[in-house]
């Protein structure tokens, strides 16, 4: 039996400094000097009371004014801060009473990637403070997973006065908004963080479900790098595991999560503080176990729990031993780990009294095959027991025969159910293409390979592809079909798509092609059309004026008919209009610099902002009586002119450059004369 304990196991890097801190300023501390923790320091009790035992006290942010009135020159008073961090009101308050008192001071032992989501926060807030100011209104709102009462979510959060949700999961948030407690309508942008000790994948999902709400969220990756190994490291050992032991404080976050990671992929996964805490007895099948532990957890107990593993296997070493040898016969399948290799075979110890030997014919029909590219020492093999000699101490093996019955098997059972298995195309031959699954041969038609009657077959040779057993014959003969597959997968995606889409609802697309009315966009798999009239509030004749074949837009359902399949979508929005535009930057009395697009006998016009165009009268061009427009400007001039009405009903815009002229003249005469 093997004990395997992951790398990443115990102290983290926030939580072995804090650690370090405090116990420094355990030795090294001065006469009378009391030390304390704002809080536990770490999520571990066997911990937090040996700290106890050596003169550390855990105190409340209530008692912090107290104690920097007991500071004193013979009895100072030091404060850590844990790896959590802390509110913006109790940093504020140390700061206040470390000034105040040269007895009383406090160590910040704050996280660097919890210190981060600090910075996050509060730059975010001043910039909602920017935008109070000139509007009125915040244009942000903080959007946290993680636990709403967790030490490090409640000191970053504080750090954020505009709206805040914190939700557990990413189906959580999904609920959040589908119930409109979090507004999607463009009027508050979100500031997406993560407890450093979340879940990987439940930060993805979290990810896409933003990015397809919202048109540009602030995301931030603060999950820690250390947490993020951890979890991947528990996950891998899982796999290869008969049993998994977690190490970790039942109120560590981290420690739940990795137990919650080994346990939904090796089912005898156990989580214990101590030692103490460990099953009694081992499985008799228990081969490999591994131990995995949370960043609270100091190595010494990691230590102690391998030891007492380690004691109780050799206590059954014996009994295991003599009730795993096994007794051979010819005809028998088995199952053993490599010991040996050699150019001309491999050795197997097969738990039984023999050595297993399996030759290179009866591994492969490869001669210039290498064994020790094939398999490494410690790999389990299965094979077929063709002669076993007791006397010499040796079994003759086939691993061939195991496996030439056993993936027949397999391919025969998919075509039984009906299932998709995988294949690796290996060559083009007359009339398809030939793929290995299983270590067996399975011909694909030309017309089953998803490939256009034109087109060319060899493009699939070395892919991997998904396929469909379509006939079994006699001597291992199996046809098969990728389109069957392809096609499947499409209609799923278009069954969901018409399942979920909803007026209003935002897609991100491919411009697939382009007519002269509109251009049509590929949402995934389903197609849906821009008009014209949706691609820009200026006329166009083309969308190519717009658009391009391969861009990728965002744009949103106006109407759609499931049953014909028809899907109008909109891109122009309100934003985007250039009248709002123009009315969000100008209005009357205000001068703007325009330029001139057209001369008319009766005046001339004159472009404001691109999409929107103002009427120069010829009574005010100039501070004069002048014959026609052309005579005093041109086509592409850019002047200065007074913007002196606006038509909102109409968007109709009057301009004039007589009224600046004159307000200059008056200027010039109001000026006093210098003698």
């Amino acid at each position: 039996m093997e004990i395997i304990v992951a790398k990443n196991a115990g102290f983290c890097f926030g939580v072995a400094r804090a650690t370090a801190a405090v116990e420094k300023e355990m030795r090294e501390k001065l006469p009378g000097e009391r030390i304390f923790t704002l809080g536990r320091l770490i999520h571990n009790e066997i911990y937090n009371r040996r700290l106890e035992a050596g003169g550390v006290t855990v105190i409340g942010t209530a008692d912090l004014e107290r104690l920097c009135r007991e500071a004193a020159p013979a009895a100072p008073v030091k404060i850590f801060v844990r790896a959590h961090g802390m509110t913006a009101e109790t940093e504020k308050l140390l700061n206040r009473l470390a000034n105040a008192n040269p007895w009383f001071s406090f160590v910040d032992c704050t996280c660097s990637y919890v210190k981060k989501i600090h910075r996050i926060a509060v730059e975010h807030d001043e910039k909602n403070g920017e935008a109070r100011r000139e509007t009125g209104k915040d244009d942000r709102f903080l959007a946290v997973l993680g636990s709403a009462d967790h030490p490090e979510v409640v000191g970053f959060v504080s750090r954020f006065t505009g709206k805040t949700v914190v939700f557990n999961t990413a189906a959580e948030a999904e609920a959040l908004l589908a119930q409109g407690n979090i507004p999607t309508d463009g009027s508050l942008t979100p500031v997406l963080v993560a407890q450093t000790t979340q879940k990987l994948d439940e930060w993805e999902k979290t990810k896409k479900i933003y990015n397809l709400t919202f048109t540009r969220p602030y995301i931030y990756d603060t999950i820690c790098s250390i947490t993020d190994s951890r979890q991947t490291e528990a996950a891998s050992l899982a796999r290869k595991c008969d049993r998994i032991v977690v190490i970790g404080g039942r109120d560590s976050s981290n420690s739940a999560k990795l137990y919650s990671i080994c346990q939904s992929i090796c089912a005898d996964t156990v989580w214990v503080e101590r030692a103490e805490e460990l099953p009694k007895e081992i499985p008799l099948a228990c081969q490999r176990v591994g131990i995995v532990a949370g960043a609270s957890t100091p190595r010494d107990i990691i230590e102690e729990v391998t030891n007492n593993m380690s004691e109780t296997m050799n206590e059954n070493f014996a009994e295991l031993l003599e009730e795993s040898l096994k007794t051979l016969n010819t005809g028998d399948t088995v199952t053993g780990i490599i010991t040996s290799i050699s150019a001309g075979e491999i050795q197997l110890d097969l738990g039984a009294k023999v050595t297993g030997v399996i030759k290179l014919e009866q591994i492969t029909d490869d001669p210039s095959a290498k064994l020790c590219e094939m398999f490494k020492i410690g790999d389990e093999v299965e094979a077929f027991v063709i002669r076993v000699s007791d006397r010499d101490g040796f079994a003759e093996l086939s691993k061939k025969r195991v496996d030439s019955d056993k993936n027949w098997l397999k391919i025969v059972a998919a075509y039984e159910n009906g299932e998709n298995i995988e294949g690796k195309v290996i060559s083009v031959n007359k009339g398809g293409v030939e793929a290995i699954c299983f270590d067996n041969r399975v011909f694909i038609p030309a017309a089953h390979t998803g490939i256009p009657r034109e087109g060319d077959l060899s493009t699939l040779v070395g892919q991997t592809v998904t396929l469909r057993i379509l006939e079994i014959g006699e001597k291992k003969r199996a046809k098969g079909s990728i389109r069957l597959v392809l096609r499947d997968e499409k209609r799923a995606r278009e069954k969901a798509f018409w399942e979920e889409i909803e007026e209003g609802k935002i897609y991100t697309g491919t411009v697939k092609s382009m007519t002269s009315y509109g251009a049509f966009v590929d949402l995934g798999g389903v197609d849906g059309m821009v008009h014209c009239t949706e691609l820009s509030w200026k006329r166009i004749k083309s969308p190519a004026e717009v658009l391009s074949i391969g861009d990728e837009i965002t744009v949103f359902v106006k109407s759609y008919d499931a049953e014909k399949k028809r899907i109008s979508l909109g891109y122009k929005t309100e934003a985007t209009n250039p009248w709002f535009i123009f009315t969000s930057q100008y209005a009357i009395g205000d001068t703007a610099s325009v330029k001139i697009v057209n001369l008319m006998p009766f005046g001339a016009f004159a472009e404001i902002v691109d999409g929107v165009d103002g009427l120069i009268h010829i009574s005010q061009i100039a501070d004069h009586k002048i014959g026609k427009p052309a005579d005093v400007l041109e086509i592409g001039q850019v002047v200065d002119a007074k913007i002196i009405d606006i038509d909102n009903d109409n968007q109709k815009v009057s301009l004039s450059i007589r009224a600046l002229l004159e307000e200059a003249k008056a200027a010039e005469e109001a000026a006093p004369v210098e003698e």
